[in-house]
């Protein structure tokens, strides 16, 4: 008897272990966060360098301290995805926000820094606003139960709640300045609102949807829509808002009736409100922003006054970056006048595909708001905006996607003459003049800076140049409309301009840096020519990485195309060590033209931003890396790009990695791709349709094109218009080709257009039924960035173990070596 039982026993003890195997060729690893090295885990561990907020008289700086990366739990709170949002139902506020945890305010000419008092015990600060006048701070703090708005005074570095109204910041920034400085338009939740619809799992029927025929809505894949009854009616009571003017006594006025209140924004002169309201019929197509929106003119004491429009359901707008919907759009205040509205027409029905010699019109109407709307500018391509500047100059800007062509004209706005300032492809970055100098003006507005001259500043934070990257300051005659460069960063560091302090006086304030010296703000007077005073002062952020070597790459690939790369080295890493392990991280772009593609971008004065981010983070695990590098995908004539995309991303990965080995700092039989999102779908294309890698990191990507079949990314042309183009770019459709180890990371709850965690899914899933070597990383509650600190923890953690496993060691995982023999997989 006692044997029956040990036999049976033991039979039970093989069950249970022949189950425990089954199960664990499903779930390889046990669900725990792991933790990198700590040279790794450093990088999202490290406490922000705040960020900095000028006041417009330039005399003062508030430090904005950001908070670290939030804990899981905090994403694992509870989230509502409507219409394209993502909202936390608890305090009717965004579900994902970064706050700011401090605020400090310091004087320009001082050292000290004065912490703003009477904030919450655990502040958790957002949309942060000026006053028109400069002499307070608006921000917002959120709790787990609402959001309250605070005023800080600056004189006295005070804050203090204002009234008791909770904020509804589901759609946007739920609050604006009105010109007095002395009241705010605010977005609160309605009095009386009621509790929230319950969700019911109990359908009272199908979900239907329909088409008429010869209605066309090619809308992109996006995510997070409206898919029922049900969910309409949640997105309704979530978003619904009542706008006020909230006085800084604490004193309320409603204005108009409470709706789904898209802006509230107070005309300049303080007279009026324009608010844009949502409403029905809603979409299960398309997000909040393309819902039938009604524009409307109230006056600040509450009542209406003007209807501006009301515009139908948009799910029909053209698939393109030309594309806009019909109708009157983009209702603005001008910003020089006291109660001017501005707007936009289409005169092409929104679709690039129509021949029209003027694509907009734009149109204003002044207060009182009776007259008929007066056309004021006609656009050849789509207008973008005007920069306005007083009653006789502004700068209206047109922009073209598909030839690249970007155009700046000088506008009077008593007569509406104009002329060509700048014709040029936005492409071109050596030719960009960079961003006019604007200031505030009475109505506490942004207007252009003009000095008594008629003369601007101009300001380029970039500097794109044949020797890289080098910011540059310059004062543009708007009569002779020439150029005179007064100032342009210079070895050994990088500086740019941040904002001028005194355009009379040619005083601007600067960041300025070097590879191993973090950026500070400095103030440079460009008529004096002496050296720039250091305003701030924040320390080196991971001091432990000083030392890293930085390099810029300039090649060429097998076309003449130039192409860029900036090259990582760890510390005290020296040549005659001989090539390394490397590591390439890279984003493709798109291009009309060979010339553009081939300018330099890049300087190798910038500061190592070494980032948990990006492929650099490696170079503390002995990679080189090539970081940023160049992969061009060029077009040219009536050839769209992606025609040739393999081609050309192979060739271009290729002539980065030869160049590392013409530096013999790179060793090409240990060399791993990675990418995020775009780069993503290109790893996997590199690994497909090369040889080049040992291993592979695909972040977030798309992998089968069909699932977009409207157009990604630059490519705007459907799938039934080209599906040779999107069969050979995605590599699902090429999964059998795929001989070499991808690590997929996805953030499960991914809300990129285009970017569905089902993609990362189906082609982990395509890729095992193929014998591949492949490995899934769902990261939970993740969006398509990364925030929590488990999941960045975690992410690092499995890139270095992949990256060791199959390039840093690539014979020991099982892969041919050099000789082509392959290692013991021990």
């Amino acid at each position: 008897m006692l044997h029956n039982l040990t036999t049976r026993k033991s039979r039970w003890l093989l069950f249970i272990s022949w189950i425990a195997l089954s199960l664990s060729g499903q779930a390889q690893d046990a669900p725990v966060y792991q933790t990198p090295p700590k040279a790794l885990a450093d990088l999202v561990t490290m406490p922000p360098t705040p960020n900095v907020s000028m006041s417009d008289k330039g005399d003062m700086m508030l430090f904005l301290e950001q908070a670290g990366a939030p804990s899981i739990d905090e994403l694992a709170q509870p989230e509502f995805k409507l219409a394209g949002l993502r909202l936390n139902p608890a305090n009717n506020g965004p579900s994902r926000a970064r706050y700011i945890t401090g605020l400090k305010l310091k004087k320009l000419t001082d050292k000290d820094e004065k912490a703003i008092t009477g904030l919450p015990a655990t502040p958790l600060l957002s949309f942060v606003q000026w006053s028109p006048d400069g002499t307070k701070i608006a921000f917002a703090n959120s709790t787990d139960s609402r959001i309250d708005l605070y005023i800080a005074d600056v004189a006295t570095a005070a804050a203090q709640k204002v009234g008791s109204i909770a904020i509804n910041a589901t759609l946007g920034v739920p609050y604006r300045w009105v010109s007095d400085s002395k009241s705010l338009i605010v977005k609160t939740i309605p009095a009386g609102r009621g509790p929230a619809p319950e969700i019911s799992r109990v359908p009272a029927g199908p979900t239907t949807q329909e088409n008429v025929k010869g209605s066309r809505g090619q809308a992109p894949t996006y995510q997070d829509l409206l898919k029922n009854p049900s969910d309409e009616k949640q997105f309704a009571y979530y978003t619904t808002a009542q706008v006020v003017r909230l006085g800084l006594d604490g004193t309320v006025t409603s204005i108009g009736q409470p709706g789904i209140i898209l802006s509230s924004d107070p005309s300049p002169d303080g007279k009026y409100v324009m608010i844009e309201t949502v409403h029905t019929p809603f979409s299960y197509l398309v997000p909040v922003n393309r819902f039938p929106l009604k524009t409307e003119v109230y006056a600040i004491a509450g009542s209406l006054v003007k209807t501006l429009n009301d515009g139908p359901l948009q799910e029909a707008v053209p698939y393109s970056r030309d594309g806009v919907p019909t109708g009157p759009r983009d209702f603005s205040w001008r910003a020089d006048a006291p109660a001017t509205v501005y707007y936009t027409v289409a005169q092409d029905n929104g679709d690039p595909k129509v021949k029209a010699d003027v694509r907009d019109k734009v149109f204003q109407l002044e207060a009182p708001f009776s007259a008929q709307p007066k056309e004021i500018y006609a656009a050849q391509f789509r207008f973008e905006n005007f920069d306005w500047g007083n009653e006789t100059t502004a700068l209206a800007t047109e922009r073209w996607w598909q030839n690249r062509k970007t155009i700046t004209k000088i506008v009077n706005p008593t007569t509406w003459q104009t002329s060509v300032l700048f014709d040029r492809s936005y492409e071109d970055r050596y030719t960009n003049p960079g961003q006019p100098d604007m200031k505030h003006n009475q109505y506490g507005r942004e207007v252009l800076n003009l000095l008594p001259t008629g003369d601007i500043l101009m300001l380029n934070a970039v500097g794109s140049s044949p020797e890289g990257d080098r910011p540059f300051v310059s004062l543009l005659s708007l009569k002779t409309k020439q150029t005179k460069e007064l100032w342009r960063s210079a070895a050994p560091y990088f500086e740019r301009p941040v904002a001028v302090l005194d355009a009379t006086k040619q005083v601007i304030l600067t960041t300025r840096e070097t590879p191993d010296e973090n950026p500070n703000y400095f103030v440079r007077n460009l008529k004096a020519k002496i050296a720039p005073v250091q305003a701030t002062f924040f320390p080196h952020p991971y001091p432990q990485l000083k030392g890293v070597q930085k390099q810029q790459l300039r090649y060429k690939r097998a076309d003449g195309v130039e192409l860029t790369a900036t090259l990582y080295l760890p510390v005290g890493y020296k040549k005659e060590q001989g090539p390394l392990p490397t590591f390439l991280w890279a984003y493709p772009a798109e291009f009309k033209s060979k010339e553009a593609a081939s300018q330099v971008s890049g300087s190798p004065y910038q500061f190592n931003r070494i980032s948990y981010w990006g492929g650099a983070a490696f170079v503390t695990m002995g990679y080189a890396i090539l970081d940023n590098a160049s992969i061009p995908i060029v077009g040219e004539g009536d050839k769209e790009p992606n025609d040739t995309y393999v081609e050309q991303l192979v060739s271009s990965a290729k002539a980065a990695v030869d160049e590392g080995v013409r530096l013999g700092v790179v060793d090409s039989s240990r060399v791993g791709v990675g990418g995020h999102s775009y780069g993503a779908f290109m790893t996997a294309n590199l690994l497909t349709h090369s040889k080049l890698f040992k291993g592979g990191i695909a972040r977030s990507g798309a992998y089968n094109r069909t699932l977009t079949p409207f157009g990604f990314q630059n490519e705007q042309r459907s799938y039934w218009q080209a599906p040779e183009v999107y069969n050979n770019m995605s590599p699902f459709m090429n999964a059998d080709k795929m001989k070499t180890p991808l690590l997929l990371v996805h953030g499960e709850a991914d809300n990129n257009t285009g970017t569905f965690p089902i993609q990362s899914e189906r082609y982990y899933n395509a890729l095992k039924g193929f014998g591949a070597t492949t490995r899934l990383v769902f990261l939970p509650y993740e969006s398509h960035g990364y925030t929590a600190k488990e999941s960045l923890l975690h992410m690092l953690w499995e890139m270095n173990g992949w990256l060791d496993k199959y390039v840093k060691n690539p014979t020991a995982a099982g892969q041919p070596n050099k000789a082509g023999k392959l290692g013991s997989g021990k």
